[in-house]
């Protein structure tokens, strides 16, 4: 999502960091003083080219309190379909080449890696929105860019995944480590392969989750007046 209905006319400034520079975008909603980043940047990053580190640290910096994100992804669970929401409660992690962590000897717990608080406003906010979302979905993280293979797909659904993406991981790790609450609403843009037989058109993807701009604005902006 490069820009929200309620971030129009938010001021933007660059930042520094150890790990390099970060656009953010900084506004008023809601009387709260609310800073925007663009996960991929203005140039559309791949998932695993994302500076990872550098959008957590620069989020700390500036003070954000709490992280609430937008994830694209792709149903496994049966039961999902295109143009759904949901809220994620855990996460499979298959990436192997993101840098998890700050320093080089963090242990972090990561038995509730999502905001059970922050949850619970994303369903209340969707509640008085009328809107159907599903709650606690487990999120596969895949390394990308490529979409994953059926086997893969068949694997994550025995493994207890009802989604599939592939940011999730390492961000959500590292807000852990910053010490940020963190919650992500995920938006089924697609089936995952093999899920139906149908094949994944990466500019589909892109398209489902712009039409589903003006609903996330409204979400998210609900969910910013109840913080």
């Amino acid at each position: 999502m490069e820009e929200l209905d309620f971030t129009k006319g938010f001021k933007g400034r660059t930042i520094n960091t150890p790990y390099g520079k970060v656009p953010i975008y900084e506004g008023k909603v809601a009387g709260k003083e609310v800073v925007f980043l663009v996960r991929h940047g203005r140039v559309n990053l791949l998932p695993s080219e994302i500076n990872y580190r550098a959008n957590i640290t620069v989020l700390k910096k500036v003070g954000v309190g709490e992280i609430i994100t937008s994830a694209a992804v792709g149903a496994i669970n049966r039961k999902m379909h295109p143009g759904d929401f949901a809220t994620l409660s855990d996460f499979i992690d298959f990436t192997r080449g993101k840098r998890e962590t700050f320093t080089s000897h963090s242990f972090i717990d990561m038995s509730s890696p999502y905001d059970a608080g922050l949850n619970a406003l994303i369903l209340k906010a969707a509640k008085k929105l009328e809107l159907k979302i599903r709650r606690d979905a487990v999120y596969a993280c895949a390394e990308g860019p490529r979409f994953e293979t059926r086997a893969e797909i068949r694997a994550m659904a025995r493994l207890g995944a009802d989604v599939v993406g592939m940011t999730q991981v390492p961000e959500v790790v590292l807000a852990a480590e910053a010490g940020i609450p963190y919650a992500a609403i995920a938006v089924v843009t697609n089936y995952a392969a093999g899920v139906v037989n149908k094949k994944i058109d990466p500019n589909h993807v892109v398209a489902a989750m712009r039409d589903k701009s003006k609903i996330l604005s409204r979400l998210i902006l609900e969910v910013i007046k109840r913080i």
